[in-house]
């Protein structure tokens, strides 16, 4: 039997109990396992202390209303729940994994009734992004959106981005980024914006991407320090015109792409707006981290 790896030892949360996460263990039968009958949601941890956790339960009630899932637990238990996981495992930066799924039942196509939802979280390790990353920045190529029509829901079938992001890797890329309808809506994994002749551009929310929490503050930040930024649609051509191109998630936070489709981006360097973003987003963490923001 192999070794466990180190992530098992971490202390997870399974429907009331706190345990091992190797010890962690869900019924076949349950429908995220059957059917994918699920969503989710990624929170960064600075300081041990979750960043913009509001918005995140926002965005976990907003997925679960969509899918007709109650909401298991009040936003005051989400709290003491991640704060006592961020509590138990190692680590100043965390990366908090909340999964609910429709729970337990019968398999067949139809909501079950009375079935609770089955809870999940557990704790990773944070890693910045490398300093090779944020300096060189990453390659991407452009890929066929093929996915359903309610992107905007973090639902845990994740199975198109999966083939997505291998498609990426295996060309040499970090990440793909999704045309559906001759417009860019977002990575595989991450909220997407170009800037052009100084101007931030983020296509708007809808029901084809999904309202990215990283991506909400980075339009606050631009906002706040009087940036140009305009949530609009990009057309492929755009795209493919702009002088900076970044993608942003919770984990990946706002990261420079500087080749796409092996054609350079810009002068091929780290543009100067994103750098500006960068930093404020740097100096927002560090605030957090001194227990200025949540």
């Amino acid at each position: 039997m192999p070794p466990l790896c180190p992530m098992q030892s971490a202390t997870c949360y399974l429907n009331g109990e706190f345990l091992p996460l190797a010890a962690a263990k869900v019924s076949v039968l349950d429908r995220g396992f059957i059917f994918g009958d699920g969503v989710y949601e990624v929170i960064p941890v600075y300081g041990r202390k979750a960043f913009r956790l509001n918005h995140h339960l926002q965005r976990l009630q907003n997925s679960l209303d969509a899918i007709r899932i109650d909401n298991p637990l009040s936003n005051q238990e989400w709290q003491q729940i991640i704060d006592t996981l961020i509590e138990q495992n190692e680590g100043d930066e965390q990366s908090i994994y909340l999964h609910v799924t429709r729970g337990v039942a019968q398999r067949d196509h139809a909501f079950p009734a009375y079935t609770p939802a089955t809870v999940f979280l557990m704790s990773n390790p944070l890693l910045a992004p490398e300093p090779t990353t944020v300096a060189l920045g990453i390659k991407a190529v452009t890929l066929p959106d093929i996915r359903w029509l309610n992107c905007h829901i973090k639902a845990i079938s994740l199975l198109p981005n999966i083939l997505f992001r291998q498609q990426a890797i295996d060309s040499g890329s970090d990440e793909a980024i999704l045309i559906r309808d001759g417009m860019a809506t977002e990575g595989a994994a991450s909220n997407l914006f170009i800037v052009k002749d100084g101007v931030i551009i983020t296509p708007p929310k809808g029901s084809q991407l999904l309202p990215g929490i990283t991506r909400d503050l980075i339009v606050e930040l631009a906002q706040q320090h009087q940036l140009n930024c305009e949530e609009r649609e990009i057309t492929e051509q755009q795209l493919f015109d702009a002088d900076e191109i970044w993608i942003s998630s919770s984990t990946k936070e706002v990261v420079p792409v500087l080749e796409l489709n092996q054609q350079t981006v810009g002068g091929g360097q780290p543009g100067p707006v994103w750098k500006q973003i960068y930093l404020l987003y740097q100096a927002m963490k560090q605030e957090l981290r001194n227990g200025q923001h949540k």
